[in-house]
């Protein structure tokens, strides 16, 4: 399951575990960062291809922890182009490490991720419908907090990987 100790997990599942962890209200940065990678991998692809990199991610980029995915340069993301089954886009990939780097600034300033998310929806998951029991793939609360992340330094959180990965955090449910 994806956890905040599952830094070591390159055993793990990731579909099964993505899957299983959906919609689960967080306050937890570690996965917090997690769901938001897969958002960024889903772009263009299945996310259950997104998600099976969870566990090769965190192999080759120190458990996915923040602030040494923040830290990761040049020759860092050289040698994840080059490493084997990472997907070898170099683009997403410059977004996670990107991202550390986004979040970090953010806690700085709300003391946590979690804090910062959560603030928008003043701490309870924002209830919206399902019509014809599909998932929505975009929301008002989406578009509004991926506007604010990319004037906080995030990339690839347009309004739908946002609105996604406000769903896989659990900040929107849908009923």
């Amino acid at each position: 399951m994806i956890s905040p100790t599952d830094f070591d997990d390159v055993e793990a599942n990731g579909v099964k575990d993505y899957d299983a962890y959906f919609g689960t209200p967080t306050h937890d940065d570690h996965v917090l960062f997690e769901l938001l990678i897969v958002g960024i991998l889903q772009v263009g692809l299945g996310w259950q291809v997104a998600a099976s990199q969870l566990p090769i991610l965190r192999r080759e980029m120190h458990g996915l922890r923040i602030n040494e995915v923040a830290g990761l340069d040049e020759p860092d993301w050289e040698r994840l182009m080059q490493a084997p089954k990472v997907m070898h886009n170099g683009r997403k990939l410059h977004a996670i490490i990107q991202d550390a780097r986004a979040i970090i600034d953010v806690q700085q300033e709300f003391g946590s991720f979690s804090a910062y998310l959560w603030q928008f929806v003043d701490a309870t998951p924002l209830m919206m419908p399902a019509p014809d029991d599909e998932l929505p793939t975009q929301s008002p609360l989406g578009t509004r907090v991926a506007k604010d992340l990319h004037r906080r330094g995030f990339t690839f959180v347009g309004p739908v990987v946002t609105h996604m990965f406000l769903l896989a955090a659990g900040i929107i449910q849908v009923n």
